[in-house]
């Protein structure tokens, strides 16, 4: 039988929704023997959620909210938009109380342990978990006697570091982003198995990696608490607890050559105050999409910048062997600004750098992958 192409374009309209549907598969995030969340190939998120008593579900992604439909028996369904490439936090609103989603595992993001997800991206290869050597990456407990309290940090040993007990190895030290913490790069940033493949195809020097809380705080005498906000004493502990404890207890090179430095965002304006106060230990520099210790101005006076630590241009540039800047090119005002500002000043000082840009990317996991994934590469040669 022959269908007039009028009615054959209708119904191909109408069954568009459900191919669209089609190819929705588990989020890799899920927790073991969940379903849902559910991805699918043009970056959808499909939700999931038992609340027979609700009156009102929402999915939050991306800043936006997405109405859930109720079924007979009190399961809530919807979905979003399509999403950017990468990893995202979200969270399920139900009548007002914003909750994890029961599906996922759990990220200390934004301040608070909630649910993410990942969008395939296109280059995941290099931060997927393949049949390569792995290293490992331990959970370190210590007692700050900066802070008067119990820290941790998490260090990632090479491949071959168990087995081979003589070989000696470099240290980066790196950082996580605002209202996240020490467990970020592991588990949001996937940092092991970003050298694990680097490392596994002669991409990378076998490294150490050391992931430090970097909120720390000195105690406050009870007669100003509360009238003043405390200072960061991360530099202090990183300096004078987490180097030092590191080398006693790992094989490391512990000279400056053989020492790196290097964080996204807020971790990226602490580690850029920490080398340039400490050049005497560090030779290599990451920053991933810094901003507030850059300028917000189009112009640096370098002789008031960080205590005048870029005012002699040589004397930096005879110390640091790699400068490395990453941004994604959908990054949100102040930080193209500021790091274009930051760029200008290193050129007009004299000082080499390389500045890297994570394409279609934000504020975002996938864009400080990629950066630590180009920076890695660099180090130690």
């Amino acid at each position: 039988m022959r269908y007039p192409h009028a009615i054959i374009a209708v119904l191909f309209l109408a069954l568009q929704p459900c191919l669209a549907q089609t190819d929705y598969e588990p989020s890799e995030t899920n927790q073991p023997g969940k379903e849902y969340p559910k991805v699918d190939s043009e970056g959808r998120v499909k939700v999931e959620v038992l609340a027979p008593e609700a009156n009102k579900v929402q999915l939050d992604i991306g800043g936006v909210k997405y109405d859930l439909t109720k079924n007979d028996e009190g399961v809530w369904t919807g979905e979003s938009a399509p999403q950017e490439e990468g990893f995202h936090y979200y969270q399920l609103n139900i009548d007002g109380a914003s909750v994890p989603d029961p599906g996922t595992k759990y990220y200390y993001g934004a301040g608070r342990w909630g649910s993410g997800i990942e969008i395939p991206a296109t280059d995941r290869e290099i931060y997927a978990l393949k049949n390569v050597p792995h290293g490992r990456v331990s959970e370190q407990l210590y007692f700050s006697n900066i802070t008067q309290a119990w820290r941790r940090c998490f260090v990632y040993t090479p491949p071959e570091y168990s087995k081979d007990t003589n070989t000696k190895y470099p240290v980066l030290y790196l950082q996580h982003g605002s209202f996240e913490d020490e467990t970020g790069w592991a588990s949001q940033g996937k940092a092991n198995l970003i050298l694990d493949n680097l490392i596994a195809e002669n991409k990378a020097v076998p490294m150490i990696i050391v992931m430090d809380n970097g909120y720390a705080y000195k105690p406050q005498d009870s007669s100003t608490e509360g009238n003043r906000r405390p200072q960061s004493a991360f530099e202090e502990v990183l300096i004078q607890e987490v180097i030092p404890m590191i080398d006693a207890e790992y094989r490391t090179k512990s000279d400056r050559a053989h020492r790196a430095i290097a964080g996204l965002s807020m971790g990226a304006n602490q580690t850029m105050r920490i080398i340039m106060n400490n050049l005497d230990k560090f030779a290599y520099y990451g920053g991933f999409s810094g901003t507030s210790n850059y300028p917000t101005s189009d112009k640096i006076d370098t002789k008031t910048f960080l205590n005048g630590a870029f005012d002699d241009g040589k004397a930096v540039e005879e110390k640091i062997k790699v400068f490395w800047l990453g941004l994604g090119t959908k990054e949100p005002d102040p930080f193209p600004g500021s790091v274009g500002a930051f760029r200008d000043m290193l050129e007009e000082q004299g000082i080499d750098h390389v500045y890297y840009e994570s394409p279609e990317t934000a504020h975002e996991w996938l864009t400080w992958r990629r950066s630590l994934y180009q920076y890695a590469q660099l180090l130690f040669k």
